[in-house]
This record gives structure tokens, C-alpha cells and sequence, in this order.
């Protein structure tokens, strides 16, 4: 299943190119399934058909779907209150019914991430258009799996479960309950639930289209997603540039603002595949206001984002880390090392990655900033390189 991931800044019409995207797949013959995490059903809106909780087919081979976020937070509350019972009653806590819940912030986005690991487990769907947040909360989202694993296992680390047969005795020994062997069980269950999301994102048929409106604004914001995705490395396949101005004469009220538009276009040409979609001159709604916009469909997928090590050691004694991060400023940089991990910041946006293996037993000799390339060296460590015979 290919999946292609929308976003842009706020207002850019980021479901307008999820809900045309999606049509002009499905018109190509693609089984398509979008999806959608607000609130407000925006995505009806522009299909021309409400969506909600269950997935509803709003045109032949194009499925929509906004899953229900408060539903979906109850039950995970539920659940995680029924297996965490005994670190609960330690802690004389009072239980909270599922009628007092209200989802917190950040329901929508967790709800979108199960619907999006359901819809590739299913196999239903050949491909699957997600309508995210805007670019900063989008790539918050994104991060959440690999970052939410990790805090699993510093926080309920597996091989640190005791026996079962031994857990009454420690107990006993102890003075006090130990942890439920419920617990280490969901946290597993959690742990494989984020990978599944993980590999759906790290899948090479997934890719990035970038929504936004030209002009000074537009080209600020492509400029900054394009930095915050490569640090999360995921690849940009095209930009679409929305409410395109007609030409119009130079004495026309219009002449500045096309203007604007055309430089941020050639900007962005200079760099990615850009589709433009016109201004209508009202909001779109339906299928034909989609089809006038002639959004193109998925397309095929750039292929992943390559963090390649390149072995110097022969000629300067070292390798060099190489990490894409177009737009990087070096005074933005941050890299701090923390055992097998980097920790990577590129002006808002910070990411912990896991060292490669070879480079585990090395040591950060330097980096540096060049062609929009950020190149790390790292010296063998002598005492866990293996010696040359």
C-alpha cells in the first residue's frame, strides 16, 4: 500500500488537497482510502458527503474516514486502568468512568495514528491519503511512535520483569506489591502497536506532499517544513501550490499579488515537482470543484530519505555520518550525544536517533555544515574497534 501524507501551514488547504488528491486516485482506478483527524468535519465538506466514526464510500474506489477520537480515548482509558490495577490501588487512586472522560489534547492525532496502522494491516486499500495537522503539529505526530517506544522502554523495561513464578516472593521480600505483570503486558502490547505505526511511516512508498499558498509566506513555510521533515527523514514528493491568481494586467489591484506568487513559484520549481492548483474564487465543495482543480494523483513515491555512513578510515582515519537537511543554519545546529543515541536539532525541531551500529564504537570527532548537508565524523575508539591483524 502506498501512503502519501499531506501537510502544510494553517489555512493552506491541506483537505482540499487531501479530499482532490484522493478523488483523482480513485478516478485513476486506485482503491483509496482518506483520512482525516479534525474535529469539524472539514473533509465532508469538501467531499459533499459527511464522514465520521466508520469508513463511508463517497465515490466509486474512494473510501473516507474520521475516526472518532473521544470513543477511542474511553476504551484506551479503560483498558490501561484495568491492567495498571494493582499499581493503582497502591497508589489509592480513585477509578474514572468512561462517562466523565473528555479526550485531551491530542485525542485527534492519536486516534489518526491507530486508524492509519488498521488501514495498512487491513490490505483493502492500494492507497491511503492522510489529511495531517498543519506542519508543526504534523511533525510532532509523526515523531510520536518512535518517541513514545522509547519512553517505554526507559520507563518499563522488559528484560527488568521478574519471574513470574518469583513475583510473589519478591513481593513478599519487597513489603510491597510489585507491578503487575498486566502492566509489562500492555506496555508490550503498546510497544508493538507504535511499531506497526512506525513501519507504515518508514515504508519506502511514503512520502510527503507539501500544501501551501505562494508568495513570501508560503515559501517561509515550505522552507521550514522541508528542514523539519529531512530531520525526521521523510521525503518531500512534490509541493502544491494552492489558490494559484490568474495573469492579470499590470494596472489591475492583482498585478502585486501575482507577482508575489510567481517568485515563490519559481522558487519552489528550482527544487520540487510543483502542481499548481487555481483560485476558483470560492471555497471548493464537491466533486466537480475538486475535478476543476486538476489535483494530480499520488504519483510514484521518491523512494526513503538515505542517512548513508561513508567510511573514510583508509584515507583521514575516520567515517562521516551524512544527514540531509536542506535550509540548515549552522548557527541553528544542535547534535549531543548521548550513548548509542544523537540527539539532532535543526532550528524548532529535534529529533533522537539511534546511532548506527559501526558507529557505536566511535567516537564524535567534528561536524559540519556543507551543501545543505550536515556531515558528522566519528573516530574509531581504540578500545572497541576491533585491531587489524
Amino acid at each position: 500500500m502506498r501512503t502519501l501524507l499531506i501537510t502544510g501551514p494553517g489555512g493552506s488547504g491541506r483537505t482540499t488537497v487531501s479530499a482532490g488528491t484522493a478523488l483523482a486516485a480513485a478516478r485513476d482506478g486506485a482503491d483509496t482510502l482518506v483520512l482525516s483527524a479534525d474535529r469539524t468535519d472539514a473533509l465532508g465538506a469538501v467531499l459533499g458527503t459527511p464522514t465520521g466514526a466508520e469508513p463511508v464510500r463517497v465515490a466509486p474506489r474512494l473510501t473516507a474516514w474520521r475516526p472518532d477520537a473521544a470513543a477511542g480515548f474511553r476504551a484506551d482509558l479503560a483498558a490501561f486502568q484495568e491492567r495498571a490495577a494493582t499499581v493503582l490501588d497502591l497508589l489509592g487512586a480513585a477509578r474514572l468512568d468512561a462517562e466523565e472522560v473528555t479526550p485531551l489534547p491530542g485525542a485527534e492525532e492519536l486516534a489518526l495514528l491507530r486508524a492509519l496502522r488498521d488501514a495498512a494491516l487491513s490490505e483493502r486499500f492500494d492507497l491511503l491519503v492522510v489529511d495531517l495537522p498543519a506542519v508543526p503539529q504534523a511533525l510532532a505526530l509523526l515523531a510520536l511512535p518512535a518517541e513514545l517506544r522509547r519512553y517505554l522502554r526507559r520507563l518499563l523495561p522488559a528484560e527488568r520483569q521478574a519471574a513470574r513464578a518469583l513475583r510473589p516472593v519478591l513481593g513478599r521480600l519487597a513489603g510491597v506489591p510489585l507491578p503487575s505483570a498486566q502492566l509489562y503486558e500492555t506496555a508490550g502490547r503498546w510497544a508493538t502497536e507504535l511499531a506497526a505505526v512506525e513501519a507504515v511511516l518508514a515504508d519506502p512508498g511514503a512520502s510527503v506532499r507539501l500544501v501551501a499558498e505562494p508568495g513570501p509566506a508560503g515559501a517561509d513555510a515550505v522552507r521550514a517544513a522541508a528542514l523539519g521533515l529531512a530531520v525526521h527523514g521523510l521525503p518531500v514528493q512534490d509541493v502544491v501550490a494552492a489558490r494559484v491568481l490568474p495573469e492579470a494586467p499590470a494596472d489591475s489591484w492583482l498585478a502585486g499579488p501575482a507577482a508575489q506568487q510567481r517568485k515563490a513559484l519559481e522558487e519552489w520549481q528550482q527544487t520540487y515537482t510543483v502542481h499548481q492548483a487555481a483560485h476558483l474564487g470560492r471555497d471548493p465543495r464537491g466533486a466537480d470543484d475538486l475535478a476543476d482543480l486538476a489535483l494530480p494523483a499520488a504519483g510514484p513515491a521518491p523512494g526513503p530519505v538515505r542517512w548513508p555512513v561513508a567510511d573514510q578510515t583508509a584515507e583521514d582515519g575516520v567515517l562521516v555520518w551524512r544527514i540531509p537537511l536542506p535550509g540548515a543554519e549552522r548557527d541553528e545546529l544542535e547534535l549531543v550525544r548521548r550513548g548509542d543515541e544523537l540527539v539532532l536539532a535543526a532550528g524548532p525541531f529535534r529529533r533522537i536517533v539511534p546511532l548506527p551500529s559501526v558507529l557505536r564504537r566511535c567516537a564524535v570527532d567534528g561536524a559540519a555544515l556543507r551543501e545543505d548537508e550536515l556531515r558528522i565524523r566519528f573516530a574509531p575508539d581504540p578500545a572497541l574497534w576491533p585491531r587489524e591483524k
